[in-house]
């Protein structure tokens, strides 16, 4: 099994240390049903969040006041986010810690967005759920499947857009130009927004796999929290591409 989400691996619904999915007595099992009702709380108390740091924002002058908001966000949300991965059963106490701070930093970029161009976020946060219900039916139909050279094809498409972020920010921090067409809104830098947001799309499809994958499996209770955080990583990633592309796009107007 892979996945281009860091955060679902092939390892995922493997127990530590011996290797092999443990069978529990059906109270102490990952359910879907509690997967997808903790995927709505951690989406809820993202929202929560970021509606705080939106209303914050009182004009231009205000962006001081948020960018404090902003880091501590990003940044704590990118190590709670690592802690996450390597310490799944902490996923209870971390995956909400997770979808708190990811909030704070939505809510700053989100407003930065709307302020140039308005009514935008609405527009993000729409494309973002339609894509997720589309692809959910999509899957549940098996019009979707997430065959093993699927799989591989989405997961080396990931790696190579992580790997051009990366390079891109290493070229920044040491004063170069970095990849221009990476926030560029000419042709080039749309279509490259566009393929990163069919990825991240994509990447939903294997989440639901994993998922399943657990539940089927018998993974630890636990592991519904976990489930839940993996998810709403890609939605995150989902939204913030898909606001990016919609203001490259608007840009050109």
């Amino acid at each position: 099994m892979r996945s281009g989400n860091p955060a679902l691996n092939k390892n995922t619904f493997l127990d530590v240390g011996s290797g092999q999915v443990v069978s529990r007595d059906a109270s102490q099992v990952m359910t879907l049903s509690g997967t997808v009702n903790k995927t709505g709380l951690l989406l809820l108390m993202c929202v929560a969040t970021a509606v705080y740091t939106w209303n914050l924002y009182t004009g231009p002058e205000s962006m001081g006041v948020l960018m404090p908001y902003l880091l501590v966000g990003g940044i704590g949300g990118f190590i709670v986010a690592i802690v996450t991965v390597f310490k799944k059963q902490w996923a209870p106490i971390t995956a909400p810690l997770y979808a708190l701070l990811e909030g704070l930093f939505l809510g700053g970029i989100s407003v930065y967005f709307e302020s140039m161009f308005p009514g935008i976020v609405m527009q993000a946060v729409m494309l973002t759920l339609g894509v997720l219900a589309a692809l959910l039916m999509a899957y549940k139909s098996g019009l979707i499947k997430a065959t093993e050279n699927f799989k591989l094809g989405v997961v080396a498409a990931t790696g190579g857009i992580a790997l051009l972020y990366l390079i891109n920010i290493g070229m920044r921090m040491f004063g170069f130009e970095g990849m221009g067409f990476i926030h560029d809104s000419g042709a080039m830098g749309i279509a490259f927004s566009l393929f990163v947001v069919v990825i991240a799309a994509l990447n939903l499809v294997l989440d639901f796999d994993f998922i399943e994958s657990g539940v089927e499996a018998g993974a630890p209770k636990y592991m519904e929290w976990y489930g839940a955080f993996g998810l709403v990583v890609t939605l995150i990633w989902l939204y913030l591409e898909i606001l990016r592309l919609l203001a490259k796009l608007q840009s050109r107007d």
